[in-house]
This record gives C-alpha cells, structure tokens and sequence, in this order.
C-alpha cells in the first residue's frame, strides 16, 4: 500500500464521487448498477479507513488544534460509511439486520472519534451520553407525550435547516475558494474559512447522525416482527415455497383418500370433485348442491397454486383489451353513437339542381310550414297569462 498521503486524498475523493453520484443515480434503487455503485462506495471508504491507520492521521493523544485542515475531512469517513451502508440491497430481514448493525457501527466510531478530539457541542455532547445510556431504545422526541413529540420533530428539523444553511453560506464566501473535484481538497481557500466550513460540516452530519441512530431503532423493531426464517425445503433444489406448495397437495391429497372416499380406501380414488366427504371428523358428506342449486353444506373453491402465484403481484385495475379507435367502431356499428349536430350540422350538402322531385319536395315542405306559421302565430298558445 502507498504511504503518500495523497493516495488517501485521491481515495476519499473517489469515494465521495460514488456517494454523490447515488444522489444523482438515474439508476432504480432496485437496479444492479444502484447496487453495484453502493458497493463499491462502500468498499472505498473502507479502504479509506484501512489507509487512515496505516498512516495513524488520527490519535488519542491530539487534540482539534493539532489537526491539520486537509485532514478534517478524513473525521466524516465513518458517517459516509454508515449512511452509504444503509443503502445496501437486502433479501431478508436478517440481512437487512446486518446492515444496519454495520451501519450502527460506524455511526458510533465517527461520534467517539469526535468526542476524542472535543468537537461536539455541549448539545450534542448531551444527546451522545443519552444514546450511550440506552442506544436500542435512543429516541430525540419523546414516545409518550404527542404534543412534545411534535415539537422536538419541528426543533430537529429547525436545527438541521439551520446547520445546512449556516454551511451553506460558508461554502459561498470568496474566502473559501473552489472544490477540486479529483483531490477533493480546496483551492485558493483562505484556511481559516476552509477550517470552519469543516467544523460546521461536522455539526451537520453529527445532528444528521442522532437523527439516522434514531431511524435504525425504529426500523429495527419493525424487524423484530419479521416471522423466522423458513428451513423447511430449503435444501429441496424445487425451493422452499414449491416444495411446501406441492407437500402440502400431498398431505391434501391423502387425508382425502385416507378420510374414506371410496370403499377400497386406495391412494388411486383421490378426486378433485368438490362434493366429497370432508375429512376430520365433521361429520359432513354428500353432494355440496341440491337439485334445485341450493347450498347444502359450506365450501371452499380452490384454483390452481401457480395460477394463483402469478396473480400475486398483478395491478390492482383492469387493463385495457382494446384501443379506443376499436372501442368507438364497435359502438358505431351497435348504433350506440348518434352523429351530427353541432359543427356537423352546418356542413349542409349542396342541393342538386337537375333532381326535380327532390326540389318540388323541398318547396311544398317549405309552403307547409309558411302556413303554419300563419295559422299559430308566436304566443298564441300562451292561454295561462291572458288576463
């Protein structure tokens, strides 16, 4: 391994180009390059940390004033490590468990490596002795009392506006100069502004640590609720839930033929037919119907387990089988839709001089309605108002 310390700048920056970059991901967190991007931001912090104690940068035996400003940004290793860890994909509840005993981990590595340098405020200084006390059950809010729940929410989240929007202005002053992206180090910054950008950076993230230790204990317990793991049929090369599927249609299959459904009681009188005998001591048998189609006994109707597997994860709406061009065809050829009217009615075809017969029409149709306007004139059935 190098010993430059540069190589820990450059490997810290490359870190936190992947962490960025999950931000930004145009990936699904569900995807395998979201994965794979979590992966390897996460082996990089770790080979970060491996680095840092090669080179022993950190000491229980310093103090703040004793580091120097390029190495205060190596203090948030283990807070990006914790928060890119908890982005892990998971199959089970036990590995999701793992994670987030890794990332506890680190959380707690970062605010000892803190306190050891005297960097907490006196706030988080308290709130860290809390979370030693009792770090399953560590809550900011209090369980008990909605009203003060609600309040300490609105100071956490005041206090993390506040904190990202005091390190935002820092970052904003000409004094602190200009990131390099490739050693993640600042450029023509006056060190005493890059120096407090650093210590308000980690007043950030150490609020933002009480609220993530805060949000594994909650997910932890909603974990505890998990049901164990299943071992029956792991091992069966069908997989557990097939194997269970298709043992539990054989236990079926000979209580059946065990409960007496034929008079040779043989494996081979199994039926699928509804109407026979329920076993376990019931007492029922006969047909399920009568004549006439009523229910004689209560009954269940089973399909297929696989059929009903593949409709496990199925939209919950109809989906359309036709388009609506073939909607409105067939609508038009039921009838079902009246044309004209509107700018359609307007659009008159031109009459044809040469049709005699369809001219005299029209005229005596004209003639006719010219009379009965003569013969009722606008009012004159109007005989409720006549004085």
């Amino acid at each position: 391994m190098d010993d430059d310390p540069r190589s820990l700048k450059v490997l810290f920056a490359d870190a936190e180009s992947k962490r960025l970059a999950l931000s930004n991901s145009p990936f699904a967190p569900n995807s395998t390059q979201y994965a794979d991007t979590v992966s390897s931001a996460v082996k990089l912090y770790r080979d970060c940390l491996t680095l840092i104690g090669a080179l022993s940068i950190f000491s229980p035996n310093e103090s703040l004033e004793d580091l120097s400003t390029s190495d205060l940004p190596f203090l948030l290793i283990n807070f990006h490590l914790a928060e890119v860890s908890q982005r892990l994909p998971s199959s089970s509840p036990q590995e999701r468990k793992r994670i987030l005993s890794a990332a506890r981990d680190a959380y707690e590595r970062y605010l000892h490596l803190l306190d050891s340098y005297d960097i907490l405020s006196p706030t988080h200084k308290k709130t860290f002795e809390q979370y030693t006390d009792a770090p399953t059950t560590f809550s900011t809010v209090s369980a008990s009392d909605p009203e003060a729940r609600r309040n300490a929410k609105i100071a956490n989240f005041k206090t993390e506006k506040e904190l990202r929007t005091k390190l935002e202005y820092l970052r904003r002053r000409p004094e602190y100069g200009t990131e390099d992206d490739r050693s993640g180090g600042v450029i023509g910054g006056d060190e005493d502004a890059v120096r407090d950008v650093h210590l308000a950076h980690l007043h950030y993230s150490t609020h933002m640590t009480f609220q993530a230790l805060e949000g594994l204990n909650r997910e932890c317990e909603i974990l505890a609720l998990a049901p164990p793991p299943q071992t029956d049929g792991s091992s069966d090369p069908r997989g557990g839930a097939a194997a269970a599927a298709e043992d539990d249609d054989a236990r079926r299959r000979q209580r059946y033929t065990a409960g007496g459904l034929g008079d040779n009681n043989k494996h081979d009188s199994y039926s699928e037919r509804l109407d026979q005998p329920l076993s376990g001591g019931l007492g029922r048998g006969g047909p399920l119907l009568s004549r006439e189609g009523k229910p004689l006994q209560p009954f269940t109707l089973l399909g297929n387990r696989q059929e009903l597997a593949r409709g496990v994860f199925r939209p919950g709406h109809n989906l359309p089988t036709m388009t609506i061009d073939e909607y409105l065809d067939e609508e038009r050829a039921r009838g079902g839709i009246i044309e004209g009217g509107g700018e359609a009615s307007w659009h008159r075809p031109e009459p044809d001089e040469d049709d005699i017969e369809k001219a005299d029409a029209e005229t005596m149709k004209a003639r006719e309605w010219d009379e009965f306007v003569e013969a009722n004139p606008k009012g004159s059935g109007n005989t409720l108002n006549r004085g």
